[in-house]
């Protein structure tokens, strides 16, 4: 009976978790508009519902019935596998996630976390890297040259700094003992780890925005060398896919930023509430932590330039990399010794 429970309670769970990605995502199209209107002094959209609520909802209504379009000589499964891919890779990442503390209902403990597999960090790296073949898939499978150059642009630069992402967290994990996220998160009870580990914070942040293809690394896409990109040829929902898992891939970063780095649902005088309280504001606190860093994203958009290729591939292969190598000697060292 308490199994069933707890399997219901998951269900539950990971249903909740699939609507409240899709809703933050959609809604992030909407405030980096709001964002954008800001840094650039105007209005920003305003006119689909109050204050332009709606105008998430009537972008999708919009990419729901525009004309379905394939180009001649395009491998039909592959270029509906291609979004696919991304979008379910997208939304699988956040399953590790830890939200908040275990809470208690009819003397059962309930984990707010959808599976605490012990390689969870793993996991999300894994799936990410997954990510990749839906932008080949996509590129390749359009027929096109610019689709096909686009494509193996995006893949090279998620690569190459997927390989420093991975590096800047050696430390965390030699620290906690484990690669299970709820372990890293507990393990920050007293102090977050950007305080310990600040040069492994700004590896990971700078490959989270080269992973995520966001600005100053949003190079896959450039109107005047590659017109759209490896999603050029895409149209309607199959397009509505490739351009919404940029902003769940945003969600997700910015989840696993703050579980990794940021105390998690962890707040300072937490231990002062009772655990129903402290577990209810610390969900809070972690979607807080979350917009935050969503709203960062948005900010470097439109306030940095951004890189050239060989720039990009620069930054990443020889100065991120090395930083994080020498980031893993240190702490090395150093736990060492301790």
């Amino acid at each position: 009976m308490i199994l069933l429970s707890i399997l219901l309670f998951k269900t539950g769970l990971a249903f909740t978790l699939f609507l409240i990605t899709l809703g933050i995502a959609a809604y992030s199209t909407y405030f980096e508009r709001k964002v954008a209107a800001f840094m650039q002094d105007r209005v920003g959209p305003n006119r689909a519902g109050p204050l332009g609520l709606l105008q998430p909802i009537a972008d999708g209504v919009k990419m729901i019935f525009k004309e379905e379009h394939r180009p001649t000589g395009s491998n039909r499964i592959l270029f509906i596998l291609g979004p696919s891919i991304a979008m379910l890779t997208a939304l699988m990442t956040t399953a590790v996630v830890p939200w908040g503390k275990t809470i208690t209902i009819g003397g059962t403990a309930y984990s707010l976390q959808v599976a605490d597999i012990n390689v969870g960090i793993l996991y999300v790296f894994g799936v990410v890297s997954l990510g990749v073949y839906g932008i080949l898939i996509g590129g390749w499978s359009s027929n096109n040259k610019y689709s096909l150059l686009g494509a193996v642009r995006a893949s090279s630069q998620m690569i190459s700094y997927e390989l420093a992402m991975g590096l800047s967290i050696i430390p965390i994990i030699l620290g906690s003992s484990s690669l299970q996220l709820s372990d890293i998160v507990t393990s920050q009870y007293e102090v977050w780890n950007i305080f310990k580990y600040p040069l492994g914070f700004l590896i990971f942040l700078i490959c989270a925005f080269a992973e995520t293809n966001r600005t100053p690394f949003d190079l896959p896409e450039c109107e005047t060398e590659l017109v759209g990109g490896y999603h050029t040829e895409y149209t309607s929902m199959k397009l509505g896919f490739f351009l919404f898992s940029e902003y769940v891939n945003m969600f997700a970063s910015s989840a696993v930023i703050s579980t990794l780095f940021f105390g998690g649902y962890h707040f300072p005088g937490m231990s002062l509430f009772p655990e129903g309280i402290a577990a209810i504001l610390g969900i809070a606190v972690l979607f807080g932590k979350i917009i935050f860093f969503i709203f960062f994203f948005m900010w470097i958009r439109w306030t940095i330039p951004r890189f050239r290729y060989d720039q990009l591939m620069h930054l990443g292969w020889q100065v991120l990399m090395p930083m994080a190598i020498l980031l893993i000697v240190i702490y090395g060292a150093i736990f060492s010794f301790i």
